[in-house]
Protein backbone atom coordinates (compact mmCIF):
# COMPACT_ATOMS: atom_id res chain seq x y z
CA UNK A 1 0.00 0.00 0.00
CA UNK A 2 1.09 3.40 -0.86
CA UNK A 3 -0.94 7.33 -0.02
CA UNK A 4 -1.01 9.54 -3.16
CA UNK A 5 1.01 12.93 -2.76
CA UNK A 6 0.36 15.57 -5.28
CA UNK A 7 -1.22 15.53 -8.50
CA UNK A 8 -2.30 12.21 -8.31
CA UNK A 9 -3.77 12.23 -5.08
CA UNK A 10 -5.77 15.10 -6.32
CA UNK A 11 -7.05 12.97 -9.48
CA UNK A 12 -7.85 9.93 -7.10
CA UNK A 13 -9.99 12.37 -4.97
CA UNK A 14 -12.18 13.91 -7.78
CA UNK A 15 -12.68 9.41 -8.76
CA UNK A 16 -13.44 8.77 -5.02
CA UNK A 17 -15.54 11.83 -4.87
CA UNK A 18 -17.53 10.30 -8.29
CA UNK A 19 -17.87 6.86 -6.22
CA UNK A 20 -19.63 9.40 -3.71
CA UNK A 21 -22.05 10.65 -6.44
CA UNK A 22 -22.83 6.98 -7.80
CA UNK A 23 -23.31 5.77 -3.67
CA UNK A 24 -26.71 8.14 -3.39
CA UNK A 25 -27.93 4.93 -5.57
CA UNK A 26 -28.12 2.67 -2.73
CA UNK A 27 -30.75 1.96 -1.05
CA UNK A 28 -29.27 0.33 1.43
CA UNK A 29 -30.65 1.28 5.61
CA UNK A 30 -26.91 0.89 6.81
CA UNK A 31 -24.90 2.72 4.62
CA UNK A 32 -24.23 3.63 1.04
CA UNK A 33 -21.58 2.70 -0.90
CA UNK A 34 -20.28 3.58 -3.95
CA UNK A 35 -17.54 2.51 -6.90
CA UNK A 36 -16.03 3.44 -9.93
CA UNK A 37 -13.19 1.42 -12.12
CA UNK A 38 -11.21 3.69 -14.21
CA UNK A 39 -8.62 2.71 -17.20
CA UNK A 40 -6.81 5.15 -18.88
CA UNK A 41 -8.18 8.33 -17.59
CA UNK A 42 -11.58 6.95 -18.11
CA UNK A 43 -14.67 5.67 -16.16
CA UNK A 44 -15.24 2.07 -17.29
CA UNK A 45 -17.84 0.74 -14.61
CA UNK A 46 -19.57 2.32 -11.90
CA UNK A 47 -21.77 0.18 -8.88
CA UNK A 48 -23.27 0.79 -5.65
CA UNK A 49 -24.68 -0.86 -2.72
CA UNK A 50 -28.27 -2.42 -2.66
CA UNK A 51 -30.51 -5.48 -2.50
CA UNK A 52 -30.18 -7.55 -5.29
CA UNK A 53 -32.65 -5.81 -8.10
CA UNK A 54 -32.45 -2.31 -6.43
CA UNK A 55 -35.35 -3.35 -4.29
CA UNK A 56 -36.46 -1.55 -1.81
CA UNK A 57 -36.63 -3.13 1.69
CA UNK A 58 -38.15 -2.29 5.41
CA UNK A 59 -35.42 -4.01 7.55
CA UNK A 60 -32.13 -5.07 6.91
CA UNK A 61 -31.50 -8.83 6.87
CA UNK A 62 -28.06 -8.26 8.72
CA UNK A 63 -29.85 -7.25 12.02
CA UNK A 64 -31.85 -11.26 12.47
CA UNK A 65 -28.53 -12.94 11.54
CA UNK A 66 -27.12 -14.90 14.23
CA UNK A 67 -24.15 -14.34 15.63
CA UNK A 68 -21.95 -17.28 14.20
CA UNK A 69 -23.57 -16.62 10.73
CA UNK A 70 -19.81 -17.86 8.58
CA UNK A 71 -20.57 -16.32 4.78
CA UNK A 72 -21.62 -12.22 4.01
CA UNK A 73 -23.15 -10.62 6.74
CA UNK A 74 -25.17 -8.14 4.23
CA UNK A 75 -28.39 -8.24 1.97
CA UNK A 76 -26.71 -6.05 -0.44
CA UNK A 77 -24.74 -6.29 -3.41
CA UNK A 78 -21.43 -4.50 -2.71
CA UNK A 79 -20.50 -1.82 -4.85
CA UNK A 80 -17.33 -3.75 -6.31
CA UNK A 81 -19.47 -6.19 -7.49
CA UNK A 82 -21.66 -4.10 -9.28
CA UNK A 83 -19.20 -1.92 -10.66
CA UNK A 84 -17.02 -5.24 -11.63
CA UNK A 85 -20.39 -6.40 -13.24
CA UNK A 86 -20.59 -3.14 -15.19
CA UNK A 87 -17.36 -2.98 -16.80
CA UNK A 88 -17.31 -6.42 -17.92
CA UNK A 89 -20.75 -5.95 -19.84
CA UNK A 90 -19.38 -2.39 -21.23
CA UNK A 91 -15.83 -2.37 -21.68
CA UNK A 92 -14.48 -6.03 -20.30
CA UNK A 93 -11.05 -5.37 -22.81
CA UNK A 94 -10.44 -2.14 -20.26
CA UNK A 95 -10.77 -4.53 -17.03
CA UNK A 96 -7.05 -5.59 -16.83
CA UNK A 97 -4.91 -2.54 -15.39
CA UNK A 98 -7.55 -1.02 -14.38
CA UNK A 99 -8.11 0.97 -10.41
CA UNK A 100 -11.24 0.31 -8.44
CA UNK A 101 -12.32 3.11 -6.12
CA UNK A 102 -14.64 2.53 -3.30
CA UNK A 103 -16.28 4.96 -0.66
CA UNK A 104 -19.15 4.60 2.07
CA UNK A 105 -20.99 7.36 3.00
CA UNK A 106 -22.79 7.57 6.27
CA UNK A 107 -26.87 8.05 7.19
CA UNK A 108 -26.48 11.81 6.54
CA UNK A 109 -24.30 10.79 3.32
CA UNK A 110 -21.26 12.57 4.41
CA UNK A 111 -18.16 10.52 3.21
CA UNK A 112 -16.71 8.04 6.19
CA UNK A 113 -12.81 7.21 5.59
CA UNK A 114 -12.25 3.18 5.64
CA UNK A 115 -10.78 1.08 7.75
CA UNK A 116 -8.65 -1.80 6.83
CA UNK A 117 -9.24 -3.88 3.70
CA UNK A 118 -11.63 -6.92 4.75
CA UNK A 119 -13.96 -8.08 1.96
CA UNK A 120 -12.70 -11.35 0.29
CA UNK A 121 -15.18 -11.86 -1.85
CA UNK A 122 -14.91 -8.10 -3.52
CA UNK A 123 -11.11 -8.45 -3.23
CA UNK A 124 -11.26 -11.99 -5.15
CA UNK A 125 -13.41 -10.96 -7.99
CA UNK A 126 -11.41 -7.60 -8.56
CA UNK A 127 -8.30 -9.73 -9.02
CA UNK A 128 -9.83 -12.33 -11.16
CA UNK A 129 -10.85 -9.58 -13.35
CA UNK A 130 -7.92 -8.14 -13.56
CA UNK A 131 -8.35 -4.99 -11.56
CA UNK A 132 -4.52 -3.82 -10.78
CA UNK A 133 -5.52 -1.37 -7.90
CA UNK A 134 -7.45 -1.08 -5.24
CA UNK A 135 -8.17 2.81 -3.62
CA UNK A 136 -9.95 3.51 -0.16
CA UNK A 137 -9.80 6.71 1.33
CA UNK A 138 -8.47 6.23 4.90
CA UNK A 139 -8.11 9.14 7.76
CA UNK A 140 -4.13 9.30 6.77
CA UNK A 141 -4.90 9.82 3.31
CA UNK A 142 -5.82 8.04 0.34
CA UNK A 143 -4.50 4.66 -0.47
CA UNK A 144 -3.62 2.72 -3.27
CA UNK A 145 -3.14 -1.16 -2.86
CA UNK A 146 -2.17 -3.61 -5.34
CA UNK A 147 -5.00 -6.12 -5.86
CA UNK A 148 -3.51 -9.30 -4.69
CA UNK A 149 -1.70 -7.07 -1.37
CA UNK A 150 -5.96 -6.08 -1.13
CA UNK A 151 -6.31 -9.70 -1.03
CA UNK A 152 -4.15 -11.04 1.45
CA UNK A 153 -4.81 -8.31 3.70
CA UNK A 154 -8.65 -9.24 3.54
CA UNK A 155 -8.05 -12.42 4.37
CA UNK A 156 -6.31 -11.30 7.43
CA UNK A 157 -8.92 -8.70 8.66
CA UNK A 158 -10.34 -9.99 12.12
Amino acid sequence: MRFLKGGEERLALKSLIKAAEIALNSCCLRSKCGSIIVNHGRIIGIGWNSPPGNRRIKKCFKEDLPKDFISDKTCCIHAEDRAIRDALAKNPQELKGSRLYFIRLDKNNKITKAGSPYCTWCSKTALDAGIKEFVLWHEKGIAVYNTEEYNKLSFKFR
